[in-house]
């Protein structure tokens, strides 16, 4: 699980640069600076939790076990979940997907709390 996440991670990070560059070269001039931003924070915590998921692999090789694992799964689903529904948001303009994103941010604060116990169990 340590090298999956890592990877996961990696790649999360990969698509988040890929998407801030998409955001200030070729979104700049397409959207208003709320959906801009709205799509800029998106990338922002996509890449702050990449970096998590790079951490969740490190924990893992080093203290292996299910609760760092939940944090991992925790932390994929509520990037996809967050992050992703303010891109669809900023893209689309359509609001309600305004509503997954606490959905999402609940998944990632559950992640950060089962990366500190698994971190203290270990």
């Amino acid at each position: 699980m340590d090298r999956l996440f890592f990877t996961l991670g990696s790649l999360s990070a990969f698509a988040g640069v890929a998407l801030g560059a998409f955001a200030a070269h070729g979104l700049k001039s397409r959207l208003g600076p709320e959906l801009l931003a709205t799509f800029e924070t998106g990338v922002r915590y996509q890449m702050y939790h990449a970096f998590a998921l790079l951490a969740v692999g490190w924990a893992q090789a080093r203290w292996p076990g299910s609760i760092l694992t939940a944090s991992g799964w925790l932390f994929v689903a509520g990037t996809l979940l967050f992050s992703g529904s303010l891109y669809a948001l900023s893209l689309t303009g359509a609001r309600w997907l305004g509503a997954v994103a606490p959905v999402g941010g609940l998944a990632l604060l559950a992640g950060w709390l089962c990366l500190a116990w698994g971190a203290w169990k270990g």
